[in-house]
């Protein structure tokens, strides 16, 4: 008989959500899946400085959540092309909120690590 997993046993939803998609490109593979459907050099280009490394781990991570699927064409070679889930258009609506509110507070965070360092 299995026994159904006490509070302190599951992570934190907001923890366990926020270090999945709180690295240093998932928001940027999101926001630029957000778009439109890209393959994945063209995908690396348009996100600029990522390695492909870390722009596969990103996306696998991604996948593995279910934010992003991967779709292979049987084709030679072959070709792979990368979209947004329903779960990871759902996230959009919050992340573009996150987006706006920092274009607009960039400026003062920017003045304001300035003043901290005078």
């Amino acid at each position: 008989m299995t026994s159904e997993p006490t509070p302190f046993e599951q992570p934190c939803p907001i923890r366990d959500v926020l270090d999945r998609i709180g690295d240093q490109w998932s928001l940027l593979v999101l926001e630029a899946l957000s778009e439109q459907t890209w393959r994945f050099n063209t995908l690396q280009r348009e996100i600029g400085d990522v390695s492909k490394q870390m722009l596969s781990k990103t996306l696998r991570r991604l996948e593995q959540d279910g934010f992003v699927t991967r779709t292979i064409y049987p084709e030679v070679p072959p070709r792979v092309e990368y979209a947004l889930t329903d779960l990871g258009r759902s996230f959009m609506e919050p992340l573009n909120v996150l987006i706006n509110w920092a274009d607009v507070h960039h400026l003062a965070i920017v003045e304001s690590r300035r003043a901290c360092r005078e």
